[in-house]
Order: C-alpha cells, then sequence, then structure tokens
C-alpha cells in the first residue's frame, strides 16, 4: 500500500486575521492537487481556524486533499482549563487534525511525553487525525542518544494504541537542532531516522506500520526538499517558515509530488 504523501504548513503564531485570510486565498490559487497529489494540511494559529475551514470548504468542495489542522489541544473534554481548546471544541469548528507534541510545545510549555500520549488519545476519541512529533535535541544527537529519546518517545506516546488507532496517526520527525536554525538534516540523517521511525511502528503494529505516512520537519524549504523527499520512508513534510509564503510552500507541494511520482 502506498503511503499518503502529506505537506502541512504550521504557521506557529503568525499573521493577522486579514493576512491569514489573504494566504489561504493565494495557497488555493497556487497549489493545484490531482487525484493523486500530495494531501495540503493547513495549521493557522487558533483565532483563523474556523475562517480557514469555510473558506477551503467554498473552495475545494471537500475534497480529502486539503485539511485544516489546529497547532495544539487539550487532553480533556472540557473543564476548568482557562486558555485551553479541547478536540471537541476543534471538531465542532470542522478541524480534521491537530498538531501534538510539537518540540516547542515541549520546550516552552514544558509538555511531558505522557500528556502528549493524552493528548493523541483524545483527539482519536473524537475522529481528528493526530500530527505527533517526536524528535531529538542537538545534545542529545551529539551524544548518541537521538534514536533512544526518540523511541522513548514513541512508545510513551503511540505504544499503546490498537492497530486501527495508529493508521489514523501521521508521525513528524523533527531533529529540534534544525527548526529555525537554517541547520537541517542531511538527507542521509533524515532517512536513517525516518527508517528507525518505521521500525518503531513496525514493533508496535506491524500490520499498519507500513501505512503511517512520517513527515520530516525541520528547516525544509524547496532549496533542500527533493532531496529530502526522494526517501523511501519520508512521506512529505511538517513546514514551519516556508509555509507562511504562498510560493514556497506551493513549490514543496509540488516537489513532494514529482518525488513520489517517481518513487
Amino acid at each position: 500500500m502506498k503511503v499518503k504523501t502529506i505537506i502541512a504548513g504550521n504557521w506557529k503564531m503568525n499573521t493577522g486575521a486579514k493576512e491569514a485570510g489573504e494566504l489561504v486565498e493565494e495557497l488555493l490559487a497556487n497549489i493545484k492537487t490531482g487525484a493523486y497529489g500530495p494531501a495540503v494540511v493547513l495549521a493557522p494559529p487558533f483565532p483563523f481556524l474556523a475562517d480557514t475551514v469555510q473558506r477551503l470548504a467554498a473552495a475545494t468542495k471537500g475534497r480529502q486533499q486539503w485539511m485544516v489542522a489546529a497547532q495544539n489541544c487539550h487532553q480533556e473534554e472540557h473543564g476548568a482549563f482557562t486558555g485551553e481548546v479541547s478536540a471537541p471544541m476543534l471538531k465542532s469548528l470542522g478541524v480534521q487534525a491537530c498538531i501534538v507534541g510539537h518540540s516547542e510545545r515541549r520546550q516552552y510549555f514544558g509538555e511531558t511525553d505522557t500528556a502528549v500520549a493524552k493528548k493523541v488519545s483524545a483527539l482519536l476519541r473524537h475522529g481528528l487525525m493526530p500530527i505527533y512529533c517526536c524528535g531529538e535535541r542537538l545534545d542529545e544527537r551529539q551524544s548518541g542518544r537521538h534514536r533512544e529519546v526518540v523511541a522513548q518517545q514513541i512508545t510513551t506516546a503511540l505504544g499503546n494504541l490498537t492497530p486501527g488507532e495508529l493508521a489514523r496517526v501521521v508521525v513528524a520527525y523533527e531533529p529540534v537542532w534544525a527548526i529555525g536554525t537554517g541547520v537541517t538534516a542531511t538527507p542521509q540523517q533524515a532517512r536513517e531516522m525516518h527508517a528507525f521511525i518505521r521500525a518503531e511502528l513496525r514493533r508496535i503494529a506491524p500490520g499498519v506500520a507500513d501505512q503511517v505516512p512520517i513527515l520530516y520537519g525541520g528547516s525544509c524549504k524547496p532549496d533542500n526538499a527533493a532531496g529530502l523527499f526522494a526517501g523511501e520512508d519520508i512521506n512529505g513534510g511538517l513546514i514551519g517558515g516556508a509555509a507562511l509564503s504562498a510560493d514556497s510552500f506551493a513549490a514543496l507541494v509540488r516537489i513532494a509530488q514529482e518525488a513520489k511520482s517517481t518513487a
């Protein structure tokens, strides 16, 4: 079974309402997805989710190639958690996916593997697609612990899922040392870690592991994407800064489609 190719754009805490709307319209004009093209996922900040859902619904007529994702969610369904947003709330807006475990959430907000595991489960209970992020810091790679760290993250967050649940998850590998630094993992480094993650997924659920998309997320740009996307277990990208330009994001979608159509 051929794994779905996904290009997901994480806007992080960028754009205002007007800019966000304009960016969606530019992306719709620049990105043409055919029946076998990559799935395109847009992850704007919380205030712009509803507008993005509405714009995509009107323009794409519900085509599965386009999805809207939140950048985070709380693990509980409701309660006294001021400032948080739950999976049912996202579902009610028409959001289809959610990024969880992003390195910035772990670094700046102290999110643990256990907390992220609960978020994955909450999303699955409500029919949303988790985009689960894992990856090592620079000191962990330099000390040779990068595989150990990633294996622990995957085991904690995904190890207790049923095969059916795991088949609904997308994994994003983030070499934390390559996020926002301008440094990118070499294609060989990325391929090695993606192959390792695939092996870990096979250990958890061998029957469905090969169906799980694994995205690369670490300073992926049009000038380095072809080499990255050529990897057998690299099924697309979780894009940060390059997702804020319609031209660069559209270029990444095209590069991914070309790379996987010739694979």
